[in-house]
């Protein structure tokens, strides 16, 4: 018998009256947190085909399935082969990553837009207070440049809700921006600058200031545009071309509802809704203790209606206080456990 047959459509309209964001984003406790995982789980194993397959393919009796530690996750790599949903009917959006080609490209069906708009709200409220204090500057060329980002999906609506005159995208006049950073610094106005890696370098090559209130966030990737450095030394060269103390980074993709912060050191901390776990690398389903370095594998309780137990292709480590460290990528030939799906 087929797993989605073993639950009839009653229950399965109950476990998801049980899912609204109301829910998801004020999970307070670790307790909490699992019996929504073990919900979300049972629903998403009987709606979501990809997901079904995979787990039955991993020869898991989903009636044994009864704590966090127990729930399978998804290779990331099937959002780019196969529509993970939930749902047989229209997506409300689709959200794709900046992939070269449609078979390079992640897709991520979101069919409630509002779980991905009260994420972000919420978290970024939860580690910087109301957005509405701040002037919003994106400096995002590479995503302005396609369709689909979810990133730009954002940034557009956190700059509609500062409501500064000042707030908007720079791409590539970086004279302006400058003249706008130095505005903003003499009117002492609290300010956050959110760019695409390679597009902050070429800034601080050939202009500086001195704003160590300025929060500058940078959301990753050189995007072919530059060679890739080390974390240390990328923000050592940003700290010194504007004048700051630490740079904050955001921790998300396409494939999540989700975002973690850093405000330095690169050392991420998550929303109450989102946690990390480290699998070990040559066996994808065993997870390791904090400290340990392997695979992140994220939980992301706002991915309802697609599915929120993805194993990702980053390596990192975990900490006792919830924190984590992203520490680089897999390389392809070390991709492993990824060709459990039925063809």
């Amino acid at each position: 018998m087929a797993i989605g047959s073993q639950l009839t459509t009653h229950f399965l309209s109950l476990y998801v009256q049980n899912l609204s964001p109301d829910r998801i984003f004020s999970v307070s406790d670790s307790l909490e947190f699992e019996k929504l995982s073990l919900d979300i789980f049972n629903y998403q194993v009987r709606k979501c085909e990809v997901y079904e397959r995979f787990v039955s393919n991993l020869g898991i009796d989903i009636r044994e399935v009864k704590d966090l530690n127990s729930i399978p996750f998804l290779p990331i790599e099937f959002f780019k082969s196969q529509k993970i949903s939930c749902s047989k009917d229209e997506p409300g959006i689709i959200f794709s990553s900046s992939g070269t080609t449609a078979l390079s490209q992640s897709r991520h069906f979101v069919h409630n837009i509002d779980f991905y708009i009260q994420s972000y709200r919420t978290a970024f409220s939860l580690f910087y207070g109301e957005i509405s204090n701040y002037t919003v500057l994106a400096l995002l060329p590479s995503y302005l440049e396609r369709d689909g980002s979810s990133l730009i999906y954002m940034v557009n609506d956190l700059i509609s809700l500062s409501k500064h005159q000042k707030s908007g995208y720079f791409l590539d006049n970086h004279d302006l921006l400058k003249q706008t950073l130095q505005e903003l610094k003499a009117s002492e106005s609290p300010t956050i600058l959110i760019g695409v890696t390679y597009a902050l370098l070429d800034f601080v090559e050939n202009h500086s200031i001195e704003f160590p209130e300025l929060i500058v966030m940078e959301t990753g990737g050189m995007k072919g545009k530059r060679r890739e450095i080390l974390r240390t030394e990328l923000h050592e060269v940003l700290c010194a071309g504007f004048g700051v103390p630490g740079i904050h980074s955001e921790y998300g993709m396409t494939e999540l509802l989700s975002q973690a912060y850093s405000k330095g050191s690169g050392i991420f901390q998550s929303p109450p809704w989102i946690k990390v776990r480290i699998r070990d690398t040559n066996d994808p389903l065993t997870l390791l203790g904090n400290e340990s370095t392997g695979g992140l594998n994220i939980i992301d309780l706002a991915n309802v209606h697609s599915c929120s137990f993805i194993a990702t292709q980053d390596l990192g480590k975990c900490y006792a206080d919830g924190s984590f460290e992203v520490l680089g990528r897999f390389d392809h030939s070390d991709i492993r456990g990824c060709n459990l799906l039925v063809q």
